[in-house]
Order: structure tokens, then sequence, then C-alpha cells
């Protein structure tokens, strides 16, 4: 458990608006139950690029769903006030001392 501390708590990054979402897998779980609703009705693919034109288009439905509908998953407003990367991988350190001397390089 202790060597998976920061993996276990890289949620702690994002604003506190974010944490219930962040938790929940749903949505990724309700795509993967589709493509694999959709691979099953195919049954047996030719060939590697069907599989990925198939799964493919499928992602990319999704994604053009998630980007254009009017409730988005995260909003703009609390996207803006998740940290730079560097500011983030600051954090992960105990020592206030060690958190300026990382910011610092």
């Amino acid at each position: 458990m202790e060597a998976a501390r920061d993996d276990v708590l890289a949620f702690l990054h994002f604003p506190q608006e974010h944490w219930r979402k962040v938790w929940s897998t749903n949505p990724l779980e309700r795509l993967n139950k589709e493509i694999k609703r959709r691979t099953n009705v195919v049954g047996i693919f030719p060939n590697d690029a069907a599989i990925t034109r198939l799964v493919g288009s499928q992602l990319l439905e999704q994604q053009e769903e998630w980007q254009l509908e009017r409730r988005r998953f995260f909003s703009e407003a609390t996207m803006a006030k998740i940290p730079e990367p560097e500011e983030a991988f600051a954090l992960t350190n105990g020592d206030p001392a060690d958190q300026t001397a990382t910011t610092a390089s």
C-alpha cells in the first residue's frame, strides 16, 4: 500500500469538485460495454484493420458526443483549476521544504 500511495491519492491533485466524478468509472464502463456489444454483433473480423475501424469509429463517436454535449462531465471553470504538472508533482512531497526545492528546480 505504501508503494501505491501516490497512485491511490492522485485524485487529490484535481479540484475538489472533480473528486466524485474521478472516483467513478461508469462512463468508461458504458463505453466498453457498447464496444463489446458492437463487436459481438460482427462476430468474426476478417483482419485487425477491421477491428480497429469498428472500435475507432465508436471511440470517435463517443469523443464527439463528450465534446459537443451541452452538459459536460467537467466544466471549463473547474478544468481551469487543475494545476500544471510541475505543481502537481511538487505537491506529492510530504515536507514543505522539499516542495519549495522541487518547484524551484
